[in-house]
Parts: structure tokens; sequence; C-alpha cells
């Protein structure tokens, strides 16, 4: 009998054990430091599957069983974190109040959408379909990945933080925003020019839209009624916290079923939720954390398995192009002149334009358009295309955070950020 045994189900088992522990020391570890903890995972688990042979990683343009579990997964991922992205804003809907997120929403999300899809279409050579596509899974800004420059909790005052609001409710509302360019991408592939654009925008666009903001509200609502009455048997944290995991799953469920958004419906919900109960919201809120926390190193170690089998092999120079001009130039350009006129420093619409992170959300579009429409051989470009657009979000974003987001707390507590004499930097 060898002294070690390797098969693939052992190795899973190692690796997700490894992550969870590591879950319990990589935050405190990297604190306030220019590493992040997805980079760490995406690192990990792009090495262990390019080292390991016995490790076969996703392929989802090539399986598309592949393509359905990247699907499942990432999309559970994401409405864990829309849930808890919406109890972590105390800040109640408003046109005022939420001014400079219906500005990312109307504007900035918008202008990208076409700025993308012109730039695959020219840049990168997609034909239509294909563009209108890239476009869509490139639109949302992602509630995963984006811990550092969002509202950390909900003790957190996000009527002072300006920046942590905007991109945590920016977030939260664009994951279901999206869809619609999805469904028209999925509608130009099946009949070419001949597709209904008036039956979309009616469907996809007005209906499904007002459908997931309404199931969202009226589930929100009846739930606040619910935990009422039962209030006196969900006082801790792992009972909330399972409430809110069985409301986050049947708002998404029923919110699908009749036609509408899940994404949308679930943060609406949470945000209708959280408001009504600020104990409700603390409890739940770590609890979901955990959840989130735990899938999220399980996708991202999965991601840099998809970059070890060959996810950029695809990629052309001017495919490069449009992820880069994505994250440098069309989010950070367009988000900081969707702000002009807002009540804010010069340097906090820098920021909110910058921290446009891509991530988890464009992996569940592509994934799910991978699985119900055929875009032919496009498809691999447009997975390396969203592959390096979400690889440079990760890295530059991740490097970056921490320490933007530390100076621009320092500034609102009224401390002066450390700058070092000339001494110091010398040495």
């Amino acid at each position: 009998m060898p002294l070690v045994t390797w098969d693939l189900h052992l190795g899973w088992l190692v690796l997700a054990g490894l992550a969870l522990i590591a879950l319990t020391t990589l935050p405190r570890v990297l604190h306030a430091r220019p590493l992040s903890v997805p980079i760490v995972y995406l690192a990990a688990g792009y090495l262990l599957f390019a080292l390991v042979p016995e490790l076969d990683g996703p392929r989802p343009i090539d399986r598309a069983f592949d393509a359905m579990i990247i699907e499942y997964i990432t999309e559970f991922v994401v409405i864990v974190s829309l849930v808890g992205a919406g109890l972590r804003i105390e800040r109640r809907p408003g046109f005022i109040e939420w001014n400079s997120v219906w500005r990312l929403l109307g504007i900035t999300m918008i202008v990208s959408v076409v700025a993308v899809g012109l730039a695959g279409w020219w840049l990168a050579g997609l034909a239509i379909a294909p563009a209108i596509l890239l476009a869509g899974v490139l639109a949302p800004t992602d509630p995963v990945l984006a811990s550092e420059v969002q509202v950390p909790s909900p003790d957190h005052d996000d009527e002072r933080d300006e920046i942590r609001f905007t991109l945590t409710a920016e977030a939260g509302l664009n994951d279901g925003l999206a869809f619609p360019v999805i469904h028209l991408a999925l509608a130009v592939t099946a009949a070419g020019f001949g597709a209904s654009f008036a039956g979309w925008f009616a469907r996809d666009v007005v209906a499904a839209i007002a459908i997931g903001v309404l199931v969202g509200w009226l589930l929100g609502r009846l739930l606040n009624r619910f935990g009422q009455v039962t209030g006196e048997f969900l006082r801790n944290e792992t009972s909330e916290g399972l409430f809110s995991l069985g409301m986050t799953l049947l708002v998404y469920g029923v919110a699908e079923v009749v036609g509408g958004y899940g994404f949308l419906a679930v943060f609406v919900a949470a945000l209708v939720r959280g408001s009504a109960d600020a104990e409700y919201r603390r409890q739940s809120h770590e609890f979901v954390q955990q959840i989130e926390s735990v899938v999220m190193a399980i996708v991202l170690i999965g991601f840099g398995a998809l970059l070890s089998e060959g996810l950029l092999d695809d990629l052309t120079v001017g495919g490069a192009v449009v992820g880069l001009l994505l994250v440098l130039v069309i989010r950070p350009l367009f988000g900081y002149a969707a702000l002009l006129g807002r009540p804010l420093p010069h340097g906090e619409r820098l920021a909110i334009g910058f921290f446009g992170i891509r991530g988890m959300g464009s992996l569940y579009y592509l994934a799910y358009a991978t699985t119900h429409g055929d875009f032919g051989f496009a498809i691999g470009e447009v997975w390396a295309i969203t592959g390096f657009a979400v690889l440079v979000s990760i890295v530059l974003h991740g490097v970056t955070a921490s320490p933007m987001m530390t100076y621009f707390d320092r500034r609102r507590s009224g401390v002066e950020p450390h700058r070092p004499h000339r001494q110091e930097t010398m040495t």
C-alpha cells in the first residue's frame, strides 16, 4: 500500500479545508495592507490547478456541465451577497438620499454598456450578438469582491460615508439591471435583427424590473410581519441568520417564477426587512457574511482554476484593450462625470468612479448566457475578455482598495493622513 494516496476527491477536500481555515486568519493579516483576500485565493487556485495535474479544473467553453455548475454556484454567492448588502445599508431609499446611486445607474451603467458593446465590436471584432453579450456581462459592479469599499456592517454610519454607501447600493441594484442586456443578446443570437425589440423592452426591461422590485417589497413587508409575530423565537444570530437565508431563497425563487428579476427582489427585500428591525439586521449580517465568505473562497479558487485551464487562450490584443478600457477609462471616466454637480469632494468622486469592481456577477451572467444560448465560436473570446477584465479588476482594485479607503476614513474622521518626512521618504 503506498504511503501517499492522492485523487481528485481527496484533493478537493484538502483544498476546501485549507480555504476555510484561511478564512479565519487572512482578513486580519491583510487588513490595511495593499493586498486583498480575493487575490490570495485566486493565486492559490491558479497555482494548485496548474501544478497538480490530478486536479481537473472547470472548462465551461468545452463542457456544458461546467458552465451549468459555474452558473449555479455564482448565482448563489451573488444572491447571498445581495442580501448582505441590503442588510448593511441603513439609509432609507429616496430620490435625494440616493441621488449618487441613481446617477450611476441611469448614466454610468447605460453609457458603459454602450461603450463596451461598441469597443467589443470595433476593437475585438465581435459580431453584434456577442458584443451585446459582452456589454451586459461586464455591466454590473460586484457585490461579492468589494468588501473593502462597501459598507462594512449595519452599525456603520453610511450617512457620512458616501463612497461606501454609493458603491454598496449601486452593486446591490445593478446586478439585476444587467439582465435586460443579457436577454437582448440571447434574443438577437436566436432571431437576429428579426427579434422583437418592442417585446423585449416591454417584457425584459419594464415588466421584469417592476415585478422584481414589487415582489421584493411585498415579501419584505410580509416577512417583517412574520418576524414580529415570531420575534421572541428569533433573537439569536443563528436563527436570525437562517431566517435571512430562507428569506433570500424564497424571495429569489418567487420573483423568478413570476417573471421578475430575482437579484433585484432579494436586494429590495433585504432593504425592507432590515429597515424595520435593527436587531435583525445586526444579527443576520454576521451569519450571512460567513456564508458569503465561504462560497466566495470556493468561487475564487475556481476562477483561479479557470485561468490555469486556459480561460485566456482566446484573448486577442483587441480583447485585452477592451478589458483595460473598461477598468481604467470607461468606468472611472463616466462614473466621475455622472457625479458632477453632487456636493462631494473631488477625491470622493474619483474614488467612486474608480472602484467599479467586476467579479462574480459577470461570471454568472456569462455562464447563464452560455447555457441558454448559442453564440458559436465567439463565446470563447467573450469568456477570455471577461476573465481578463475580472482578473485586472481583482488585482488592481485589491491592491488599491485598502490604502485608499484608509486615507478617506482618516480624512472623514478629521485625522490628517500620514505623510512621511523627507528623511523617511529617502529611506
